[in-house]
């Protein structure tokens, strides 16, 4: 015997309070699950430092005037084209190819970077950025010291009542 639902599934996806955070991490995974570009959108992997977040972005056989690189805000766009062509001349036979694909990936920062905050290099198909964190968004550790004994009370000892019937 099987219990009964409170919810019907509906509801229950009204109220999943998890429902954005699990909607923005599969936005965040979709993607080619390999690493060719094509009509899609490029691997990529984002690692936090204390003052920073690296971004790399897989891009074989892009060539790097072909990509661009935008900061709207907070949101972070890696765009271009991918252009390949080939020329194959053998025995009685010419052969040419050529595809073409456009690629967009874009993500939210949790913070908006400043002006030059964003450093980007682009080596073996390879595409590396460093976003900069503004200071406000750096964290910092504070130590706090901790002290032996009680604590000092925060509340003054309470009033004692004066006794029915006497004047205070």
């Amino acid at each position: 015997m099987s219990l009964p639902r409170l919810w019907n599934i509906s509801q229950e996806l009204e109220f999943d309070p998890f429902r954005a955070l699990r909607r923005q991490m599969e936005n965040a995974l979709q993607g080619s699950p390999s690493p060719s570009i094509g009509a899609g959108a490029p691997a990529i992997s984002v690692a936090e430092t204390k003052d920073a977040f690296e971004v790399t972005a897989e891009l074989p056989g892009v060539d790097d005037k072909d990509i661009k690189v935008n900061l709207d805000g907070n949101q972070l766009v890696i765009s271009g084209e991918k252009k390949e062509e080939s020329t194959k001349d053998e025995k009685d036979w010419h052969v040419e190819e050529r595809s073409y694909g456009s690629f967009y990936r874009s993500m939210s920062l949790p913070f908006e970077p400043e002006a030059g905050a964003v450093e980007a290099h682009f080596d073996k198909g390879v595409l590396h950025l460093a976003i900069k964190k503004p200071a406000r968004a750096v964290k910092t550790t504070k130590t706090i010291d901790i002290k032996t004994g009680a604590p000092p009370s925060a509340n003054p000892a309470p009033n004692k009542a004066a006794a029915p019937g006497k004047a205070a």
